[in-house]
């Protein structure tokens, strides 16, 4: 089975992945402040996220993620969805980014197809309680499989190029997911952690053993770290470098902080808006798949070009 990112990398050198997607719908006047965050607007407003794929795509990203985190069964019962319409709201998730990215290739023709990526987040996003940010979660490796089967299923008969298993927290879910992937030979796949700070993911597991757990997987093509403050990252890459010889991909946060009383991200001593600079040490130091999660743009991801 061929590396779907070593093309793009043969080809320029590195593979760009897009932004943050609900913090970009927020700047563009949604109200996330919902369970469902993202989610919520594949009721609400389908086509703001597709065009904000679109826009992505523009700005250069190979790789478009989908709106589907925080999307599980559990979350949308608790607003009275029913199964069924959870499912076609999986499924709308990927058939607004397979448009956006036909859309987007009448304006920017590609000698290689940009990738689809379906967005599966940790069993603690849809408790939203802040969870995935800790990941001490109290259940056990089959019970967290059970969560994520169904909805993984699904998701991968929509047909879309890649699983994107993000904002990990802890090794057990890794695991988890790590199984569960096996079960689909012919599936590609990424896990990232988030990471509270330079050695550890955010159970307080070592990130070097969080990265072992999951290298002799053949599914997994690419291990890294998201959703996770930009100072740390360069030390995450160097761990993971002399852990693995799998691609190593990071989209971190832009430097801001996260105030969950207020709901509202802060500025802290370590935010600046120089991410083009951060990046060049992600790639000198060995990642070759970037992009941005929450509060990054399509304006930073256009940066990326100048890698």
């Amino acid at each position: 089975m061929k590396n779907l990112f070593q093309s793009i990398i043969d080809d320029k050198g590195i593979v760009i992945l897009d932004g943050a997607m609900a913090t970009e719908l927020e700047s563009r006047g949604a109200d996330l402040n919902h369970a469902l965050w993202s989610a919520k607007l594949l009721k609400e407003d389908p086509q703001l996220i597709q065009q904000v794929h679109y826009d992505y795509l523009l700005a250069g990203a190979d790789v478009i993620t989908t709106a589907s985190y925080q999307a599980s069964f559990d979350g949308f019962a608790k607003y009275g969805y029913t199964k069924q319409q959870a499912i076609e709201f999986m499924q709308l998730s990927v058939a607004l980014a397979f448009k956006a990215r036909e859309e987007s290739m009448k304006i920017l023709p590609r000698k290689i197809k940009p990738l689809v990526a379906i967005s599966v987040g940790p069993y603690g996003a849809s408790l939203a309680d802040g969870s995935e940010y800790r990941g001490n979660y109290g259940i056990s490796v089959e019970e967290l499989k059970s969560f994520h089967r169904e909805r993984l299923k699904i998701l991968i008969e929509t047909g879309a190029d890649i699983i994107a298993c993000e904002t990990i927290p802890c090794i057990d879910e890794a695991n988890a997911l790590k199984e569960l992937l096996e079960e689909s030979q012919n599936v590609q796949a990424w896990i990232s952690f988030s990471c509270k700070d330079e050695m550890h993911i955010c159970s307080g597991e070592k990130f070097a053993d969080a990265i072992q757990s999951i290298s002799q997987s053949k599914q997994i093509i690419a291990v890294g770290v998201n959703c996770t403050a930009p100072q740390y990252i360069e030390s995450l890459i160097k761990i993971a470098v002399a852990t693995t010889d799998k691609l190593i991909l990071v989209y971190p946060n832009k430097g801001e902080a996260w105030d969950a009383k207020n709901k509202c991200w802060l500025p802290t001593a370590d935010h600046h808006s120089h991410f083009i600079d951060d990046a060049k040490k992600w790639y000198a130091a060995g990642s070759k798949i970037i992009g941005g999660c929450c509060r990054t743009t399509p304006d930073d991801i256009k940066q990326l070009q100048d890698l």
